[in-house]
C-alpha cells in the first residue's frame, strides 16, 4: 500500500460511502429540511442540482424530503423536466416566514455537516497508533529535495515526526527555520476530515482551505474531505484571543482555532517572543492540547471535546532559554541553525534564479560567492544567508526587467546588490542590533580569561571585560548559549558556565564601568 494511502486510509474509505437515508445521514429532518429551505430562500428560484451541489446530501434525501416540504406549503417546484435533478424550486410565502425564524437561530448556509459522534470516532481511529511512523526514504527523499545542507536539522525533523513530539528550531536571521519546518507535513500521512461538524444543532467548521490541502482521491461522501498533514503557521499576529474558538453570527458557524486546525499535522508558532501578548500566556495556553491531544470549545456553553492531536513546532531568532523547562518538555527536539556556508548560500541563489525561470551568465554565481568570502581571499566578508540568496534572485529579475534585458549578467547583479537593504548596511559596516541596543550579557567562566578575550574580540563581541574568573561580554541579541559555547570549543577553549545575566545586575556593572 502507498504511505499516503495505507489499508487504514482504505477502510475508513470504505466506509464513509454518501447516505442514503435520514438515518444514515445521523442529521434530524427538522436540519435538513431547515438548511434546504435556506438555500431555495436565498436563490429565490433554484435547481436541484444547485442544492446537491452545495450541501452534499444524496438525491433520495433531497427529493424526499423536498415532496414533504412542498405538500407542506413552503416551496414550489416552478420547471425542470422529467429528471429530478432539472426540477426548479421556488420559495413560497410560508416558506419565507418558516425560514426567517430558522436563519435567526442558525444562519448557516452550506455542506452539510457531520455528526460530532461520527466526527469523533472517525478521527479516534485516524489517529490512534499514529505513532511511532515508518517513513519510506523515498518519502524523506522527496520531502527534502529542496532542501541545500543542514543534514543535522533534517535528521532531527525525521525523528520529530516518526515519534510524534514537538521541535524548537532557533538561530540568526536568514538561516531557513520557517522554510525547513515547513516541509515536515510532507513527512506524515494524510488523514480525512469533515468540512464541517454539527453539535445541538450549531455548526463546528474545521477544513479550512487556506491550511488544508485536498488529496486527489476523495471519500465517496462529499462532507468528508481528505487532506495532505496540515501546515498551520502563525507568527507574530498570534494572539490569545486567536488561540479560541470563536462563533461567527454572519456565517453562522463556529471558526475553529489553529491548535484545531493543525490536527493531524503541524503547528508552527514563528518568530517565538515577538507576539503581541505575552508569550508565556501563549506557552501556558498551549500546555494541554499539547499534553492531551484534545481541545474544548463551548458550544450555548456546553463543552465540546477536539482532537488536537498536532506536533508544534517553534522557531525564533531569540535565545533557547525564551521557553521554560516546562515548555522545552512539550518540543524536546532541538534544531539550532547555524549561518550556512558560502556554496550553500549560492546554491540556494542559483536555485532560485531557476525557479524564477531566468536566464543568467555563469559569472554571476562566482560574482555572488565573492560577496560572502572572507576578505583575506579577496571576498567582501559579509554573514552568508538564505533569505539574502532569495532576495538578491528576486530583486535581479526585478532589475533586468527595469533595463530592458533578455539575461542577468554581472552588471544587473551589482545593482541588485547595491538596492537589497541589509547587504548596503552591512557593507557599511552598520551593525543594526546595536543601533537598536539589542545586546544580550552573558558571564563566561573559564580558565584561560586571556584566549577567550581574544576570540570574543574576533568573534564581534561589543564589550568585554574580565571579573575575576569569568569574562563578561555583550553581544548580538540573537547569539545564544550553544552558539557561543561551540565557537569557544572550536578554539579550544574550554568553558565551565556560561550564564544570562540578568538587566538589573547589567545595569549596575555599567554604573560601576562608568564610575
Amino acid at each position: 500500500m502507498n504511505y499516503y494511502h495505507d489499508e487504514k486510509m482504505e477502510k475508513i474509505f470504505n466506509a464513509l460511502k454518501q447516505p442514503k437515508n435520514l438515518d444514515d445521514l445521523q442529521l434530524s429532518e427538522s436540519f435538513v429540511r431547515g438548511l434546504i429551505l435556506k438555500i431555495i430562500s436565498s436563490y429565490g428560484t433554484v435547481k436541484t442540482s444547485t442544492i446537491n451541489e452545495l450541501t452534499g446530501i444524496h438525491w433520495d434525501i433531497l427529493e424526499e424530503n423536498l415532496s414533504k416540504m412542498e405538500k407542506s406549503g413552503f416551496c414550489a417546484p416552478v420547471s425542470g423536466g422529467f429528471l429530478f435533478s432539472s426540477v426548479e424550486y421556488a420559495i413560497t410565502r410560508k416558506g419565507r416566514e418558516k425560514v426567517r425564524g430558522i436563519a435567526e437561530d442558525n444562519p448557516y448556509i452550506g455542506i452539510a455537516p457531520v455528526p460530532y459522534e461520527e466526527y469523533y470516532q472517525i478521527m479516534k481511529i485516524q489517529l490512534q497508533h499514529r505513532y511511532p511512523l515508518q517513513i519510506p526514504p523515498e518519502v524523506v527523499e522527496e520531502t527534502f529535495h529542496q532542501v541545500v545542507g543542514v543534514d543535522y536539522a533534517k535528521e532531527a525533523l525525521i525523528e520529530s515526526c516518526i515519534i510524534g513530539k514537538g521541535i524548537f528550531v532557533y538561530g540568526p536571521p536568514g538561516t531557513g527555520k520557517t522554510f525547513i519546518i515547513s516541509t515536515m507535513p510532507d513527512l506524515l500521512p494524510p488523514l480525512v476530515m469533515p468540512k464541517y461538524i454539527e453539535f445541538g444543532g450549531k455548526i463546528i467548521q474545521l477544513y479550512d482551505p487556506d491550511f488544508h490541502k485536498m488529496c486527489e482521491e476523495q471519500p465517496d461522501d462529499p462532507r468528508w474531505v481528505k487532506i495532505h498533514a496540515p501546515f498551520v503557521l502563525t507568527g507574530a499576529e498570534l494572539s490569545l484571543n486567536k488561540l479560541e474558538t470563536n462563533y461567527d453570527p454572519n456565517k453562522g458557524v463556529y471558526e475553529t482555532s489553529p491548535l484545531i486546525k493543525a490536527n493531524g499535522g503541524i503547528l508552527l508558532i514563528d518568530d517565538l517572543g515577538r507576539q503581541r501578548d505575552d508569550h508565556e500566556l501563549i506557552l501556558n495556553r498551549l500546555i494541554v492540547p499539547m499534553e492531551n491531544k484534545k481541545d474544548v470549545v463551548y458550544v450555548r456553553g456546553i463543552p465540546v471535546i477536539l482532537h488536537t492531536h498536532f506536533i508544534p513546532a517553534f522557531s525564533t531568532n531569540l535565545d533557547i532559554s525564551i521557553m521554560d523547562e516546562a515548555h522545552l518538555r512539550r518540543a524536546p527536539l532541538h534544531i539550532f541553525l547555524k549561518n550556512p556556508e558560502v556554496e550553500e548560500v549560492t546554491e540556494v541563489f542559483r536555485r532560485n534564479l531557476e525557479d524564477l525561470r531566468e536566464t543568467y551568465q555563469p559569472e554571476i554565481l562566482g560574482r555572488f560567492m565573492k560577496v560572502y568570502q572572507p576578505k583575506n581571499n579577496g571576498g567582501e566578508g559579509l554573514q552568508p544567508s538564505f533569505a539574502h540568496a532569495r532576495d538578491v534572485a528576486q530583486i535581479c529579475q526585478s532589475v533586468r526587467i527595469n533595463l530592458k534585458k533578455d539575461i542577468i549578467d554581472v552588471e544587473v547583479l551589482e545593482a541588485a546588490l547595491d538596492k537589497h537593504v541589509l547587504v548596503v548596511l552591512q557593507r557599511l559596516n552598520i551593525d543594526i542590533a546595536q543601533i537598536s541596543h539589542k545586546t544580550r550579557s552573558f558571564r563566561l567562566k573559564t580558565d584561560d580569561l586571556e584566549k577567550t578575550q581574544e576570540a570574543l574580540e574576533l568573534y564581534g563581541a561589543q564589550t568585554i571585560c574580565r571579573e575575576n574568573s569569568s569574562v563578561i561580554t555583550d553581544v548580538d541579541e540573537s547569539t545564544s548559549p550553544v552558539e557561543l559555547a561551540g565557537y569557544l570549543n572550536d578554539r579550544g577553549i574550554k568553558v565551565e558556565k556560561i550564564e544570562l545575566i540578568a538587566e538589573s545586575e547589567k545595569e549596575l556593572r555599567r554604573t560601576l564601568l562608568n564610575w
